[in-house]
């Protein structure tokens, strides 16, 4: 096992998911970022956020409970996707691909 969390590719698709959230709401206006905005990125940044801190941890259950932590935050963002959504924020194709993408993070931090 490498102990590099660049290695993981749970790690990379998150990640990368976070910056394609920032820069779909950096396109948003001031009001829309300041509200929706805000807790999508912070909701999509601490996906990987989490998996980070628990890798970086001593213990396989201190490190179990930072992937829970970032499970809930794949389904919050998913619940700020789908409310940009139903306000019209993201066009239809965009929404799919950005959950598609989530449930593949999703399915690989589980496994």
């Amino acid at each position: 096992m490498s102990n590099r969390i660049e290695d993981l590719e749970v790690y990379r698709l998150a990640e990368a998911f976070g910056d394609e959230i920032w820069f779909v709401v950096t396109g948003w206006d001031y009001f829309t970022r300041d509200t929706i905005g805000k807790q999508l990125v912070r909701s999509a940044d601490s996906i990987s956020a989490n998996i980070a801190e628990g890798f970086g941890r001593y213990h396989f259950k201190e490190n179990k409970n930072f992937c829970y932590f970032s499970r809930g935050s794949i389904i919050e963002t998913k619940g700020w996707l789908n409310k940009a959504q139903t306000r019209n924020l993201l066009p239809a194709d965009t929404h799919a691909t950005l959950i598609s993408k989530l449930e593949l993070i999703h399915i690989k931090l589980n496994a």
